[in-house]
């Protein structure tokens, strides 16, 4: 082979092995007295945009194509779906309180935890219309969780001690796991062996298996623990401890803390990015987002957004 040739393939495999142009993701961040969603650039830590988005804006979901985000706004008891290319908003009835959001990773539904019905509420993704609820057995369901391959839902009951699982193809619960006092966040491992769910009573997070239904392990982190994050290789869960205003991060493979990292004052739900490598906490009496390498567990930055973030979605 020429010097020349060997040159010009070296330089075509680096064009290759770097690809330009694509965006690092957006995190969408619900602001609930401000009635409006920060928008992150992942790459430079800076909001770049605010959208209206109703009156009290919590729970939150990207769907499946990425172009529509739906929020839950408890004063006018309904999901709202927000345009990401326009901003407009348009306003699905649900019912009294509507909290927790999750989009089903098949692309077909979006549901929602309701609290004054005790139930979870299914909206057809691709319509944008209500089709069904099913009641749960626990009282308050604050957050609802699609399991990876969309066949499950869990729900946890904040007034209560459990976790209720929902085959949505049968529409109708079919389990319940007791775990510690105000189940609150939740999230799967990748291939859906376990759940992680944060116990704000308890200060602890119980993981349960889901061949069994039973808790394999309760893991004490900080105090009032609430919110969960899964790292997308599902080595690391995070869960955000409200009074001590901290992250515990989890090694999965030994269900024990193996740091802890400062963020702001009530730090509550969370997101990583979709390589993994970073955290995104929101700080309700801080007003900000706390940044953390998954890596090293340090806190990067705190990104200001608006009035008492709820959460964040990344995708």
């Amino acid at each position: 082979m020429s010097p020349r040739l060997a040159a010009l393939i070296t330089a075509l495999t680096a064009v290759v092995a770097v690809p330009c142009g694509i965006a690092a993701p957006f995190a969408y961040v619900p602001n609930e007295k401000s009635g409006t969603l920060s928008v992150i650039d992942t790459a430079t830590d800076t909001v770049v945009r605010e959208i209206k988005a109703g009156e009290k804006p919590r729970g939150l979901a990207l769907g499946a194509d990425g172009k529509v985000l739906y929020v839950s706004d408890q004063p006018r008891n309904g999901l709202a779906a927000v345009d990401l290319a326009t901003g407009g908003v348009s306003l699905i009835d649900l019912g009294e309180s509507p909290e927790g959001v999750s989009a089903s990773p098949d692309g077909n539904w979006i549901v929602v935890a309701v609290e004054k019905t005790n139930s979870a509420t299914f909206v057809d993704a691709k319509t944008g219309r209500k089709a069904f609820s099913v009641k749960v057995a626990g009282d308050n369901p604050e957050h609802a969780v699609f399991s990876p391959d969309s066949r499950l839902v869990v729900t946890g009951a904040e007034e209560g001690t459990q976790v209720d699982v929902i085959d949505v193809a049968s529409r109708r619960q079919i389990a319940s796991v007791q775990v510690g006092g105000r189940p609150r966040g939740m999230g799967f491992l990748p291939d859906g062996s376990r759940l992680y769910v944060a116990c704000e009573l308890a200060s602890k997070v119980f993981a349960i298996d889901m061949k069994t239904l039973k808790v394999v392990a309760d893991i004490p982190t900080g105090q009032f623990t609430n919110g969960i994050a899964v790292r997308p290789d599902g080595r690391r869960v995070f869960a955000t401890n409200g009074k001590d205003g901290t992250v515990s991060v989890i090694d999965t493979a030994t269900n024990t803390v193996v740091a802890t990292v400062p963020v702001g004052k009530r730090p509550w739900n969370m997101a990583v990015t979709p390589d993994g490598r970073k955290l995104y906490v929101a700080n309700g009496r801080s007003n900000s987002v706390s940044v953390i390498d998954t890596d090293t567990n340090a806190k990067l930055k705190d990104v200001p957004v608006g009035d008492t973030p709820w959460g964040v979605a990344i995708r």
